[in-house]
């Protein structure tokens, strides 16, 4: 399962648990043959990609861009033997993590393996909008990445 990282930062960025963790998510959850893109942005090009797709006028820390949505009343393309299943994209601003990282002593490589694993989970239809689908999402967070965050409690 290709996992294609693209780094428009301008440093170089921890990516081995990123990989790993995204990987055992898409192996156990994603179609055969599934393939997901992480970029890697500063605030300003999130920030308006934020405000252009989403609506709002701020940087964020992740966005997902799901290549298979579906539209009501209109049937899916269908899918050629052999082919990849592009699930989307993930960008995440490297700006926000290294300050999330640093503002709950976490290292950075398990801060982006936390945005790129809330990424593509959302790709796959999980949500966070609400209470239930939160709580669902964190717990995927937790069984995909190994370790516990520091901002989730018990009623997160």
């Amino acid at each position: 399962m290709p996992i294609f990282l693209r780094n428009e930062y301008p440093q170089t960025l921890p990516t081995a648990l990123l990989r790993k963790a995204t990987q055992h998510l898409l192996k156990a959850e994603a179609p055969p043959r599934a393939e997901v893109s992480i970029s890697f942005v500063d605030d300003l090009a999130i920030h308006e990609m934020n405000r252009d797709y989403r609506g709002y006028d701020k940087p964020t820390d992740v966005l997902s861009f799901a290549f298979q949505e579906s539209i009501e009343g209109v049937p899916a393309p269908p899918l050629l033997p052999g082919m990849p299943i592009e699930l989307g994209d993930v960008v995440i601003s490297a700006d926000t993590a290294v300050r999330q990282a640093e503002q709950h002593s976490f290292s950075l490589e398990q801060e982006l393996a936390l945005l790129a694993v809330h990424g593509v989970l959302h790709l796959l239809g999980y949500e966070d909008e609400t209470l239930e689908g939160t709580h669902e999402m964190r717990e995927k967070e937790r069984h995909y990445l190994g370790f516990q965050y520091p901002l989730w409690t018990t009623e997160s």
